[in-house]
């Protein structure tokens, strides 16, 4: 089974560039979690167009977001076991302070 690869490049302020290549186990499954998250905000969309209760809206809203936050997790997993221990491993602190940025962000 070949393994999916991708580029990872993360920038901060300083222009300091960490790049590093390196299998993304999840790949799929993370891309096929967002098409499902993008499918159903599709339908979010319809049913405001079509004057929908808002309450069912908000439901439907919400089953997006939970896609969204559990797609994130999954990116997050991979990023801490590939990203993070290499950076570790080179003493990268720009990657570690990147990745607390991150979490932040996602977490909000």
């Amino acid at each position: 089974m070949k393994k999916n690869r991708m580029l990872n490049v993360e920038k901060n302020s300083h222009s300091h560039v960490h790049a590093h290549e390196h299998p993304h186990e999840h790949t799929k499954d993370v891309v096929n979690r967002l098409a499902k998250a993008s499918g159903h905000l599709d339908s979010v969309k319809r049913m405001v167009e079509n004057g929908r209760d808002c309450s069912d809206v908000l439901i439907q809203l919400s089953a997006v977001i939970a896609a969204l936050k559990s797609t994130g997790k999954v990116i997050l997993e991979d990023h801490i076991e590939h990203c993070i221990v290499d950076a570790v491993k080179e003493g990268d602190e720009v990657a570690i302070d990147n990745l607390k940025k991150a979490i932040d962000r996602f977490l909000k």
